[in-house]
Protein backbone atom coordinates (compact mmCIF):
# COMPACT_ATOMS: atom_id res chain seq x y z
CA UNK A 1 0.00 0.00 0.00
CA UNK A 2 1.27 3.15 -0.76
CA UNK A 3 1.79 6.23 1.96
CA UNK A 4 0.04 9.27 0.10
CA UNK A 5 1.48 12.75 0.09
CA UNK A 6 -1.51 14.43 -0.59
CA UNK A 7 -3.23 16.77 2.51
CA UNK A 8 -6.46 18.80 1.98
CA UNK A 9 -5.35 22.06 2.83
CA UNK A 10 -1.60 21.98 1.69
CA UNK A 11 -0.04 22.21 -1.84
CA UNK A 12 -0.80 19.42 -4.04
CA UNK A 13 2.62 17.49 -4.73
CA UNK A 14 4.11 19.34 -8.15
CA UNK A 15 5.10 17.20 -10.71
CA UNK A 16 6.24 17.02 -14.28
CA UNK A 17 4.88 14.09 -16.92
CA UNK A 18 5.30 13.44 -20.58
CA UNK A 19 1.84 14.89 -22.58
CA UNK A 20 -0.49 14.14 -25.31
CA UNK A 21 0.06 17.37 -26.52
CA UNK A 22 3.70 16.20 -27.18
CA UNK A 23 5.60 18.40 -24.16
CA UNK A 24 6.25 17.77 -20.73
CA UNK A 25 3.39 19.06 -18.24
CA UNK A 26 4.03 20.50 -14.86
CA UNK A 27 1.50 20.85 -12.62
CA UNK A 28 2.82 24.26 -11.36
CA UNK A 29 2.18 25.30 -15.25
CA UNK A 30 -1.21 25.51 -13.82
CA UNK A 31 -1.11 28.22 -11.34
CA UNK A 32 -3.91 30.84 -11.72
CA UNK A 33 -6.63 27.80 -12.74
CA UNK A 34 -8.15 25.33 -10.76
CA UNK A 35 -7.05 21.85 -12.03
CA UNK A 36 -8.92 18.70 -11.63
CA UNK A 37 -6.35 16.06 -11.82
CA UNK A 38 -7.91 12.27 -12.41
CA UNK A 39 -6.13 9.65 -12.29
CA UNK A 40 -7.66 6.32 -14.16
CA UNK A 41 -6.54 2.45 -14.82
CA UNK A 42 -6.62 2.42 -18.46
CA UNK A 43 -7.01 3.85 -21.76
CA UNK A 44 -9.90 2.40 -23.88
CA UNK A 45 -11.34 0.05 -21.37
CA UNK A 46 -15.34 0.77 -20.47
CA UNK A 47 -15.16 2.62 -17.16
CA UNK A 48 -12.54 5.05 -18.18
CA UNK A 49 -13.92 5.84 -21.71
CA UNK A 50 -17.28 6.35 -20.32
CA UNK A 51 -15.14 8.33 -17.54
CA UNK A 52 -13.28 10.04 -19.99
CA UNK A 53 -16.29 11.05 -22.28
CA UNK A 54 -18.03 12.54 -19.49
CA UNK A 55 -15.38 14.98 -18.87
CA UNK A 56 -15.62 15.95 -22.19
CA UNK A 57 -19.09 16.47 -22.05
CA UNK A 58 -18.60 18.97 -19.41
CA UNK A 59 -15.51 20.00 -20.00
CA UNK A 60 -16.84 23.59 -21.59
CA UNK A 61 -18.64 23.91 -18.32
CA UNK A 62 -15.20 23.20 -16.30
CA UNK A 63 -13.50 25.82 -18.30
CA UNK A 64 -16.31 28.43 -17.84
CA UNK A 65 -15.24 27.29 -14.30
CA UNK A 66 -11.74 28.19 -14.48
CA UNK A 67 -10.83 24.34 -14.26
CA UNK A 68 -8.69 22.62 -16.57
CA UNK A 69 -8.91 18.74 -16.62
CA UNK A 70 -5.88 16.49 -16.42
CA UNK A 71 -5.83 12.46 -16.64
CA UNK A 72 -3.31 10.58 -15.32
CA UNK A 73 -2.96 7.18 -16.23
CA UNK A 74 0.38 4.37 -16.97
CA UNK A 75 -0.43 4.27 -20.21
CA UNK A 76 2.10 5.63 -22.45
CA UNK A 77 1.95 8.48 -24.83
CA UNK A 78 1.07 6.19 -27.87
CA UNK A 79 -2.51 4.63 -26.16
CA UNK A 80 -3.07 8.10 -25.21
CA UNK A 81 -3.12 9.43 -28.54
CA UNK A 82 -5.32 6.93 -29.52
CA UNK A 83 -7.40 7.24 -27.13
CA UNK A 84 -8.17 10.32 -27.73
CA UNK A 85 -8.67 10.70 -30.93
CA UNK A 86 -11.20 8.02 -30.92
CA UNK A 87 -13.22 9.62 -28.29
CA UNK A 88 -12.36 13.01 -29.54
CA UNK A 89 -11.18 14.44 -25.73
CA UNK A 90 -10.45 17.90 -25.34
CA UNK A 91 -7.70 17.73 -22.98
CA UNK A 92 -4.53 16.33 -22.02
CA UNK A 93 -4.04 13.29 -21.01
CA UNK A 94 -0.14 12.62 -18.65
CA UNK A 95 2.02 9.79 -18.93
CA UNK A 96 2.57 8.40 -15.53
CA UNK A 97 4.46 4.98 -17.00
CA UNK A 98 6.66 4.63 -13.95
CA UNK A 99 3.60 5.06 -11.66
CA UNK A 100 5.78 7.72 -9.07
CA UNK A 101 3.04 10.55 -9.63
CA UNK A 102 0.38 8.08 -9.06
CA UNK A 103 2.10 6.79 -5.63
CA UNK A 104 2.44 9.96 -4.84
CA UNK A 105 -1.32 10.84 -4.90
CA UNK A 106 -1.65 7.41 -3.16
CA UNK A 107 -3.39 6.00 -5.99
CA UNK A 108 -0.72 3.24 -6.68
CA UNK A 109 -2.50 0.73 -4.69
CA UNK A 110 -2.99 -3.33 -4.46
CA UNK A 111 -6.07 -4.44 -6.26
CA UNK A 112 -7.75 -7.58 -6.69
CA UNK A 113 -9.69 -8.85 -9.94
CA UNK A 114 -11.01 -12.41 -10.61
CA UNK A 115 -9.28 -13.53 -7.67
CA UNK A 116 -5.34 -12.31 -8.25
CA UNK A 117 -3.53 -9.52 -7.34
CA UNK A 118 -1.97 -6.90 -8.93
CA UNK A 119 -0.90 -2.99 -8.50
CA UNK A 120 -3.10 -0.91 -10.02
CA UNK A 121 -4.44 2.90 -10.03
CA UNK A 122 -7.58 3.17 -7.78
CA UNK A 123 -9.68 5.81 -9.82
CA UNK A 124 -9.40 9.02 -7.79
CA UNK A 125 -9.85 12.75 -8.79
CA UNK A 126 -8.04 15.41 -7.17
CA UNK A 127 -9.32 19.28 -7.15
CA UNK A 128 -6.43 21.60 -6.58
CA UNK A 129 -6.98 25.77 -6.36
CA UNK A 130 -5.73 28.40 -8.32
CA UNK A 131 -2.76 28.77 -6.08
CA UNK A 132 -1.94 24.89 -6.19
CA UNK A 133 -3.77 23.98 -2.82
CA UNK A 134 -5.38 20.73 -2.76
CA UNK A 135 -9.13 21.46 -1.50
CA UNK A 136 -10.92 18.34 -2.49
CA UNK A 137 -10.74 14.73 -3.18
CA UNK A 138 -12.45 11.79 -4.65
CA UNK A 139 -10.57 8.66 -3.67
CA UNK A 140 -11.71 4.94 -5.22
CA UNK A 141 -14.81 6.57 -7.00
CA UNK A 142 -17.77 5.12 -8.57
CA UNK A 143 -17.75 6.97 -12.46
CA UNK A 144 -21.49 7.30 -12.57
CA UNK A 145 -22.64 10.73 -11.04
CA UNK A 146 -18.68 11.40 -10.17
CA UNK A 147 -18.38 14.09 -13.25
CA UNK A 148 -21.56 16.10 -12.29
CA UNK A 149 -20.63 15.95 -8.39
CA UNK A 150 -17.42 17.28 -9.23
CA UNK A 151 -18.67 19.80 -11.47
CA UNK A 152 -21.60 20.79 -8.67
CA UNK A 153 -18.69 20.96 -5.93
CA UNK A 154 -16.93 23.44 -8.00
CA UNK A 155 -19.71 25.79 -9.04
CA UNK A 156 -20.35 25.64 -5.20
CA UNK A 157 -16.92 27.53 -4.59
CA UNK A 158 -17.52 30.09 -7.43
Amino acid sequence: MSTTLTVIGQAAPDFELPGSEGKSVKLSDYRGSRVLLYFYPKDLTSSCSTQACDFRDKHAEFEGLNTVILGISPDPLKQHDKFIAKYGLPFQLLSDEEHQVAETYGVWQQKQMYGKQYMGIVRSTFLIDENGILVHEWRGLRVKGHIDAALAYIQDMA
